[in-house]
Parts: C-alpha cells; sequence; structure tokens
C-alpha cells in the first residue's frame, strides 16, 4: 500500500436494515478523499440467511443484491446496482475499495440431506465423544432464486467438512464432523483446533470445492472493479490455502491485488507465524495493538506507556500491519467485545495515524459517532486524519522513553509543503518533552493543531522544542501554516 494510505471501515454491526447503505456511501465518496481516506473496507455485499443479516451469515456469494432468495432482492445494503455504483464513486473520488470476503462457512441451506457424522467435543475438536450416527442438516445449497446464473454449483455435504447443529438431534455441545473428513490441522490450536467456527464449514480440502471458490472470486473481482480483499476468519481456514488461492488470482488478475487478514489473537508470535506460513501474501489486522489499547484504557494511568508497541505487529513486522483501534468485533454487545474507552480513543488513533509504520484502518463510528450504542464521535480525529494525510512525513525520532508521557517527531520533507509535526501524548498527568524538530526548524513557531494547549512553541537554534500536552490527553504541534488550515478546514 502506498505511503500514508489510509483505510475506514466503512460499515459498523448495528445499521439499520434500510436497504441505503450503497447510496450514503456514494453520497460521501468525495467527502471521504477530502478528508484523506484513500481506502475504504466495505460490508460483506453478498445475500446472507436474511435481509437484516450484517454479511456474515453466507448463503450466496453470487447474489449481490439480485435475486429474490431468503425473502428479499436487496441484501441489509442495498441492491447489487447500488453497489456496483457505490464502488464507482469511490473510485470517481480516488478512493481504493476493499471487499470483505467470507469463505470459511455457509448458512441457510436450501435443503436437508442426510448423511453420518461422529461427534468432537466443541471445546476439544481433537477429542471424539461420540461414534457414527445419522445426522439430518442443512447443507444442500441450490439457490432456487438464482437460476444457475453466474454458476450451477450446487453445494452439498461433500462440500463441507462438519456442522455444530442437526435437524435430528436436541442441542448438545459437540460438534458434528462427516464421516470422512478431518479438521484440517493447519489452524488455529485454540479449542485443540479451531478448523470449524460457525454454520457448514466449508472443507478447503476437497479440490471441487476450491476450485469453485476460485472461479467465484475471480468472477467477483470482475464483475465489481474491488481494489482489494480483506479476508475474514482466517485463523479456521487451512493457512496454505490463501497462500495459494492469492497467488493464483493474481497471476490471472495480472496485478497484485492487496489483501490483508482478519487473524484474531493477541499473541503477536500467532501473527507472525501465520505470515511465515502463508509467504507474506497479505497483511494482517495489528490485534495485538488493540489489546495494548485496551488494557491501557482499562489501566489508566498505571499502564507504562514505555510498552504500548511492545509484541505488536506494527514493531515486529511494520510492513504487514493493519493498525486499527476497534471494529463492529469489539463493539459493545459483540463477541470479541474489547472496546477502547473514550478518554483513550484520541492517544490511539494519533499512534496509528501520525506514525510511519503500518497502515491504519479507522472505524466508522469512532469517525462518525454510533447513537444506537451511545457512543460519540472520538474528538478530533477529522484532523489526525487530515494531519497524517497532508503534514505527517520525513523522518521519524521517537521519545518513547516515560511511563506516561511519551511522543515523536516526523520531520516533513520537501514533497509536502509545510510538513513536519510533533506529537505528545500522557495517559496520566500533563507534561513536557524536549523533542528535535531539526535545526531547519529554528525560530519556526509551532502551535496545538487540536487547541488543547494555547501557547506558541519557538524551535531553539539547536532544532529543538519543548512540547507540552495535558494530562490524559493529546497536542500535535505544527506549523502556522498547517494549523491555519486545519482551522479553515474545519
Amino acid at each position: 500500500m502506498k505511503t500514508n494510505f489510509t483505510m475506514m471501515q466503512y460499515f459498523e454491526w448495528y445499521l439499520p436494515n434500510d436497504g441505503l447503505w450503497w447510496k450514503r456511501c456514494a453520497a460521501k465518496a468525495k467527502n471521504l478523499r477530502s478528508l484523506g481516506i484513500t481506502g475504504v473496507w466495505l460490508p460483506p455485499a453478498y445475500k446472507g440467511t436474511s435481509q437484516d443479516d450484517v454479511g456474515y451469515g453466507v448463503y450466496d456469494m453470487y447474489d449481490l443484491g439480485e435475486f429474490d432468495q431468503k425473502g428479499t432482492i436487496r441484501t441489509k445494503y442495498g441492491t447489487k446496482d447500488e453497489y456496483l455504483e457505490a464502488i464507482k464513486a469511490f473510485h470517481e473520488a480516488g478512493i481504493k475499495v476493499f471487499a470483505d470476503i467470507v469463505l470459511n462457512h455457509r448458512m441457510g441451506g436450501d435443503e436437508v440431506e442426510e448423511t453420518t457424522a461422529v461427534t468432537d467435543s466443541a471445546d476439544d475438536r481433537n477429542r471424539q465423544v461420540g461414534g457414527v450416527e445419522q445426522v439430518k442438516v442443512w447443507s444442500k445449497f441450490t439457490f432456487p432464486g438464482r437460476k444457475g446464473k453466474y454458476s450451477d454449483f450446487i453445494w452439498d455435504h461433500s462440500c463441507f467438512s462438519g456442522t455444530d447443529r442437526a435437524e435430528n438431534e436436541q442441542d448438545r455441545d459437540v460438534i458434528y464432523r462427516f464421516t470422512g473428513k478431518h479438521w484440517d490441522p493447519d489452524t488455529d490450536p485454540e479449542k485443540g483446533n479451531f478448523d470449524y467456527l460457525m454454520g457448514m464449514n466449508v472443507d478447503m480440502n476437497n479440490p471441487v470445492v476450491v476450485e469453485e471458490t476460485k472461479k467465484w472470486l475471480l468472477w467477483y473481482i470482475n464483475m465489481t472493479g474491488i481494489d482489494g480483499l480483506r479476508l475474514d476468519a482466517v485463523k479456521h481456514i487451512s493457512f496454505p490455502f490463501y497462500k495459494e488461492l492469492l497467488k493464483e488470482i493474481r497471476s490471472h488478475e495480472e496485478s497484485n491485488i492487496p489483501a490483508v487478514g482478519e487473524y484474531w489473537s493477541g499473541d503477536v508470535g500467532q501473527l507472525l507465524y501465520y505470515l511465515d506460513q502463508v509467504d507474506n501474501e497479505m497483511s494482517l489486522f495489528d490485534v495485538a495493538l488493540h489489546y495494548n489499547f485496551y488494557n491501557a484504557c482499562q489501566a489508566g494511568g498505571y499502564y507504562d506507556m514505555r510498552q504500548i508497541f511492545d509484541r505488536t505487529l506494527v514493531k515486529e513486522r511494520p510492513d504487514h500491519a493493519v493498525t486499527f483501534v476497534d471494529n463492529h468485533d469489539t463493539q459493545d454487545g459483540q463477541s470479541l467485545q474489547s472496546f477502547v474507552e473514550d478518554w483513550f480513543k484520541p492517544l490511539a488513533y494519533a499512534m496509528i495515524l501520525l506514525r510511519q509504520e503500518g497502515t491504519p484502518c479507522v472505524f466508522y463510528s469512532d469517525y462518525y459517532g454510533n447513537p444506537v450504542r451511545n457512543r460519540p464521535m472520538v474528538p478530533n480525529l477529522g484532523k489526525l486524519i487530515k494531519l497524517r494525510h497532508s503534514y505527517a512525513y520525513g523522518e521519524q525520532i521517537d521519545y518513547i522513553d516515560h511511563e506516561s508521557v511519551i511522543g515523536w517527531v516526523r520531520r516533513g520533507d520537501a514533497d509536502h509543503p509545510h510538513s513536519g509535526l510533533a506529537v505528545i501524548l500522557s495517559n496520566g498527568e500533563g507534561g513536557t518533552k524536549r523533542m528535535e524538530m531539526g535545526s531547519e526548524y529554528a525560530g519556526v513557531n509551532f502551535y496545538d493543531a487540536l487547541g488543547n494547549c494555547p501557547e506558541t512553541i519557538t524551535i531553539g537554534e539547536d532544532g529543538f522544542g519543548e512540547f507540552r500536552t495535558e494530562g490524559g490527553d493529546l497536542s500535535v504541534w505544527v506549523q502556522k501554516e498547517a494549523f491555519e488550515d486545519l482551522v479553515v478546514n474545519e
């Protein structure tokens, strides 16, 4: 991804089911680009189990809101034509579009099939707890509303390795593994083996399934014109699968379409291991950094800020780290709830937007607020995005040397007028930090772009300035022209 590429996750969990989302996306495209957003990650666009489905209960990946299936033509977000118009609007504004790709499972089958399965423990999938039994499962997907358009492939139980529900069985805390199938060993080791996540688990060892998946992805890229892939739940899919899939897709497309995977683990060692297994063919979301942010906000002033980047992907492998503060899964009420507290969010966003390492991803409800969950917009987030786009350039010098007050400078470059800035933040009491902008800035006045500190700081003859921040807050110091630009564009 290009220097200072900035992505926004342009959706959240609690959007209304009014079918207007793709139209809203198209209407906001130019505004987002003027802010400094250069990429958007859009929600899954294909038909789910119902019109209200957020997109992860995948039913038919060829139905982008075009066919009458599951009681609806449109998805929660709108119709296929509206989706394509939204992508076109983003492209016309100069914004890359990343599509959410969910390949792990299928849900909402059209017909029940009878097959045989053994039962494995839900808590330890390597431990079989029951012998072979006859089960009835919703494993046949005929897509009657689509009638074979785009693909006549029919999914049946041979395409899946297991499920967690059988029609002829009472609810049991087990996983049904179909006879002759196995959980792929090259997955995350949680629960003994985390191949199975939900629904009908797609069998990536079945060559027919793999071929159909490749065919679909090529169709999807060509049909929509998307620019990048957000890959869902990669820890649950055979590690070699995506390495081979991405290489083949790129050879067909004759372009190095970027991909970022969601491997949900706070252990940076697991993230690094996965990147090694896929030959660094993708980036990963830096979940480890997210948890550092979460732990820091929970600890208040007792968190040692010198450790905020320790054991993170952005520190260990920055070129493959997509940094974020929160997302739809970490929101209140969701399965991975770990929402960063409001007071700490501006600090966290400064740490992903104004540094040179990593590619930041801004969360939709942090920028716009979320009235459904009574969450405000993050103060000054628009300014931080603008600062990244226009002024966060040049050599970075870190001053991450105090348990509460840390900072860094970006010294600017000749290609970006008035670029260069100094960032200082504190999770405890306010303080100052002597940081070097460079002798070329001697005598230049700097102002807090966020308005938290009203004074003027003048760089000394030695190139250093004594920069300040208030307690539990953040200041970003810039030159006069940059400060005035931000005020005008407020």
